[in-house]
């Protein structure tokens, strides 16, 4: 494994918050982190890179890129503590990971949000970093996949963070331009800014089953429209329903169904 395995004495045991089930976690590791009742946990980037790149060939790139506190913002604590203790929970310091790999031996370079860093919430320094591996594929001349999982935009950064939808969707726009591939993978969940930017915008686009998916929220949608909303909304199996998504892939599957698409770009590059 590329990432270090939990230290004894954290906690060996999980329940799943859908079937109520205690699982030993090395088991649910080995099913990729999903429950036998077929709940998909949340994963942290380090795991989802350890269980969709080939073995080794993960090289990382701009790991010290972390943010700012560009407005001094405070809430119920400064915006700089919440960062503080992201960093040290996730030991990122910020919600993506960046790097170049090989999947299924087809070289690529790859960015994976991490939820569990505020969220997945896109900050500035997530842009930046974005838009780093972007142009790095470009650079290359490598096939793009970014793994999505985010609540969307970073309130604590105000207009800067809303920047980076722009930012992103502008660089995607150079990638197509060279004949770039770019493949686009959402999780649980995938919403806000970063659905309404980038995520969506891939040649591909792959969803893992019953991922969240959308911009507003469906009790936010709902309360709006005082309508009560379709069984499944926006979820990945409607999304597939309705033609916002290509393929829904399970997480076992997911380096094989990547490298399928790599191959099939192969003669665009």
């Amino acid at each position: 494994m590329l990432f270090k395995k939990k230290k004894k004495n954290e906690e060996k045991w999980i329940k799943c918050p859908s079937c109520g089930e205690t699982t030993y976690i090395d088991e649910l590791q080995r099913n990729f982190w999903v429950c036998k009742c077929g709940y998909y946990f949340r994963i942290s980037a380090k795991n989802r890179i350890n269980i969709t790149v080939d073995p080794g060939s993960f090289k990382e790139f701009d790991a010290n890129i972390k943010t700012k506190d560009p407005l001094n913002f405070v809430d119920l604590k400064p915006y700089k503590d919440r960062t503080e203790e992201a960093i040290e929970k996730t030991s990122n310091k910020e919600a993506v990971v960046c790097g170049m790999c090989t999947i299924k031996e087809k070289p690529c370079v790859i960015v994976v949000m991490d939820f569990s860093f505020l969220g997945g919430s896109m900050g500035y320094a997530t842009g930046e970093k974005i838009v780093r591996a972007i142009e790095k594929a470009i650079k290359h001349n490598l096939p793009l996949v970014i793994i999505s999982s985010s609540g969307g935009a970073r309130m604590q950064e105000g207009i800067l963070s809303l920047m980076q939808m722009e930012r992103t969707s502008f660089a995607l726009t150079k990638l197509a331009e060279k004949g770039l591939p770019y493949i686009s993978v959402l999780t649980d969940p995938t919403t806000g800014g970063v659905s309404a930017s980038f995520a969506m915008l891939g040649d591909i686009i792959i969803a893992e089953p019953k991922a969240l998916i959308g911009f507003a929220g469906p009790r936010v949608i709902e309360q709006t429209i005082g309508h009560a909303l379709p069984e499944g909304f926006q979820r990945s199996e409607f999304l597939l329903e309705k033609g916002f998504i290509d393929i829904i892939c399970e997480r076992k599957d997911l380096p094989d169904q990547i490298a399928k698409f790599l191959v099939m770009f192969d003669g665009r590059q």
